[in-house]
């Protein structure tokens, strides 16, 4: 990656010049036989649409608050890259009650409801599906984000100094983000091409930067799996040479 890069939406930016086609997130969900993956160029399309609803429709600022309350999953990492495009703090598992947003999952609808402000809900169905009825007090992501723009360009800078991610309440700006995950990245040996397959969540820094913000930071990719407890040790060493998995956690 460049070494100028100082926000989680600059390494994206790297990537997406480097090698738009190559696989970035491939998910799974061993619950549900959910298999999805996106390259590069796919999933900052993703981003850029989820940047663009954050901005345009929700009037989101950089400084917001924002509380996520979503397991790990490849939507999660997308509204994650958002949240940094435009400068908004992804408060993981925040307090609704006290952010500026929320997006919520099926699981955790109810306790969205004490944000004030917008709130947008995500089925997490397989193929993003919407849901059968919009849940009372949401608007559905699913129905939101596709019409949104497919280039995303902030109204302000955003700045790598100011808060960019909190998480098992410990807070990151964007530049500590990055030098972070690129430790990390070094420390598990990842090299650009990398493969890392994570069995962990998202509730804590290592598991999102297993999960996300290493493999991004060294020029690799990740094979993110949520419910891998439910997949036999044999399913799992089939799919580490499948996926051609160069590095594990679980």
């Amino acid at each position: 990656m460049n070494a100028s890069d100082r926000t989680p939406a600059d390494l994206l930016r790297s990537a997406l010049a480097a090698d738009p086609a190559r696989p970035l997130v491939t998910f799974y969900d061993d619950a549900t036989g959910e298999r999805v993956e996106l390259s590069v160029a796919t999933f900052a399309n993703w981003v850029a649409k989820t940047a663009n609803l954050l901005q345009g429709e929700l009037s989101a600022e950089p400084g917001d608050r924002l509380a996520l309350l979503l397991p790990a999953h490849w939507q999660t990492a997308v509204w994650l890259l958002a949240c940094a495009s435009v400068g908004v703090t992804a408060e993981v598992g925040g307090d609704p009650a006290g952010a500026d947003l929320v997006v919520a999952g099926p699981d955790t609808l109810d306790a969205g409801l004490a944000c004030s402000g917008e709130r947008i809900a995500l089925s997490l169905a397989p193929l993003g599906r919407r849901f059968p009825a919009v849940p009372a007090g949401y608007a559905d992501y699913a129905v939101e984000v596709p019409s949104q723009g497919d280039r995303f360009a902030p109204f302000a800078p955003v700045d790598p100094g100011a808060p960019a991610l909190v998480v098992d309440g410990t807070g990151r700006s964007g530049a500590q983000l990055v030098e972070q995950a690129r430790a990390d990245a070094e420390a598990l040996g990842l090299a650009p091409g990398a493969r890392l397959l994570s069995g962990l969540g998202y509730g804590d820094w290592k598991g999102l930067s297993t999960g996300l913000y290493a493999p991004l930071a060294a020029g690799g990719s990740v094979v993110l799996c949520r419910n891998l407890d439910q997949l036999p040790p044999e399913s799992l060493a089939k799919r580490v040479e499948s996926e051609r998995v160069t590095v594990t956690e679980v």
